[in-house]
């Protein structure tokens, strides 16, 4: 059977191959609806299936979003790049997903191999760009928007949390429980890096300690954000002799993995430790006891991303363009901070 092409749908639909591009691409032209009818009748008609890599080539542009996020086994990442997935279909664009593992190699690998792919742009979750794959976006003059990341140069352009105001509110919450002082389980990083959301975290945490008139000083301690090295870090700081009587964590699975421990240390939670966590992820609903929590539009997030990498939700604001999109957090309270509901 002879390969169909655009000239064989164009004379089924009675018009030109132009008006069959335009609506197979839409755009950049407009076409009428009643044109656009046929042409896509003429196409089921035919079994008519586009050559994307010669659209590719022509264009230097794909259907494609690379996406790159740090670890998709932890849930918010998965959560965070099923959202990005679906707002790109309703675009009608599929995205490729790179796991960098927390390594700038694994980074620059994907960014290589997606930009070399002709991707129409690039989205980074809570990380980077390093200094290498900057260098590799800035060779390839590459679109790319940072996710749930906090931009680190002027020209970056960001969709993010308002964090600080997220930890603020739930560190808050606790001592208003009554607790002498609240701990922070952060990164393996003492101080974590420029840009990192964790740093937002950190300093929300730290804010509400100190406007409560306590010192933060001693009760930040350093753990992995995924629930298992969190669950050995708990157990040591729960056994200890100086166990906190609250524990406010990065990640919700951090704080999943303190809730394990302290289980395990027939600790009971509430009642002798308060833990809350960031993220709301969709498990935190379904810890024993269900997990109080930060959330935030993880869907309005990924639209916003989604339509800054392909250059059309770049407002107007002045005479500049808006580069920074932020949304607001919300504590999302439930029974592992003492609240009965």
């Amino acid at each position: 059977m002879a390969k169909v092409t655009r000239d064989d749908v164009a004379r089924l639909a009675g018009t030109s191959t132009a008006v069959v591009s335009y609506v197979i691409n839409n755009g950049p032209r407009p076409v009428a609806p009643a044109t656009r009818e046929r042409v896509l009748a003429a196409i089921k008609e035919l079994g008519y299936r586009p050559d994307r890599v010669a659209q590719a080539m022509a264009s230097r542009r794909t259907d494609l979003i690379g996406l790159i996020v740090p670890d998709t086994r932890q849930p918010f990442f998965a959560e965070m790049a099923h959202a990005v997935e679906q707002a790109a279909a309703e675009r009608g664009k599929m995205v490729l997903v790179g796991n960098a593992n927390y390594l700038d190699e694994r980074e620059v690998h994907y960014l290589r191999a997606f930009l070399g792919m002709r991707v129409s742009g690039l989205i980074l979750i809570s990380q980077g760009p390093s200094e290498h794959a900057a260098a590799e976006i800035d060779a390839w003059d590459a679109r790319v928007v940072l996710l749930h990341r906090r931009p680190d140069a002027i020209d970056d352009v960001a969709v993010m949390t308002d964090d600080v105001w997220g930890a603020q509110l739930a560190t808050r919450h606790l001592l208003e429980h009554g607790h002498p002082y609240v701990a922070f389980l952060g990164g393996t990083e003492e101080t974590p890096k420029s840009g990192d959301p964790v740093t937002d975290h950190v300093e929300g945490w730290r804010r509400a300690m100190l406007e409560s008139g306590r010192s933060p000083e001693g009760y930040y301690f350093q753990s992995p954000y995924n629930r298992y090295d969190a669950y050995q870090v708990a157990l040591k700081l729960l056994a200890g002799p100086e166990r906190p009587p609250a524990i406010m964590c990065a990640t919700d699975d951090q704080a999943i993995g303190v809730l394990r421990a302290a289980r395990e240390l027939r600790i009971d939670v509430p009642g002798e430790l308060a833990v809350a966590g960031f993220d709301d992820v969709k498990e935190a609903a379904l810890t024993d006891p269900p997990l109080t929590t930060v959330a935030s539009d993880r869907q309005a997030m990924a639209r916003a991303a989604v339509d800054l990498v392909l250059d059309d939700g770049l407002r107007v604001v002045g005479s500049r363009r808006e580069r920074l999109r932020q949304f607001p957090s919300r504590l999302v309270v439930r029974r592992s901070c003492g609240c009965g509901g």
